[in-house]
């Protein structure tokens, strides 16, 4: 699926492959065979083949195993400190947070805080009322 990429004017494929070793393993399967944590890196892999200044992901750890969670975890790091923005939707927030800059949770499609995460992760009240924990 990389490989539908003729030129990419982002990152390379050996650049992709380094940050995604699974995918470069698997180059000559389908997409479509890949399991739900390969086809999640595909995902990101293909966008980062793109000149992209904003990468969004929705629910990018949903029914992934803990292992491929830490996987893209690194991975976003390493894409975070490449000054690319990543905005994340994710209802394992406790795991974006740990990642992010900046917090914004809405409750029933009204914003009820917007701030820095280390903020929603110091507040016990927004803890407890959004998180659940």
């Amino acid at each position: 699926q990389l490989a539908q990429i003729v030129e990419p004017i982002g990152w390379g494929i050996d650049r992709i492959y380094e940050l995604f070793p699974r995918l470069g393993e698997r180059r000559k399967q389908e997409g479509v065979t890949l399991s739900g944590g390969e086809q999640q890196m595909l995902s990101i892999a293909r966008a980062l083949a793109r000149d992209i200044k904003v990468l969004l992901l929705d629910e990018p750890y949903e029914g992934l195993a803990p292992v491929i969670v830490d996987e893209i975890e690194k991975t976003l790091q390493t894409i975070k400190s490449q000054g690319i923005t990543t905005i994340i939707v994710e209802q394992n927030a406790v795991r974006a947070l740990e990642l992010a800059d900046r917090s914004v949770i809405m409750d029933t499609g009204s914003v009820v805080f917007d701030g820095t995460a280390k903020e929603v992760l110091d507040n016990a009240e927004l803890r407890a009322e959004y998180l659940a924990i």
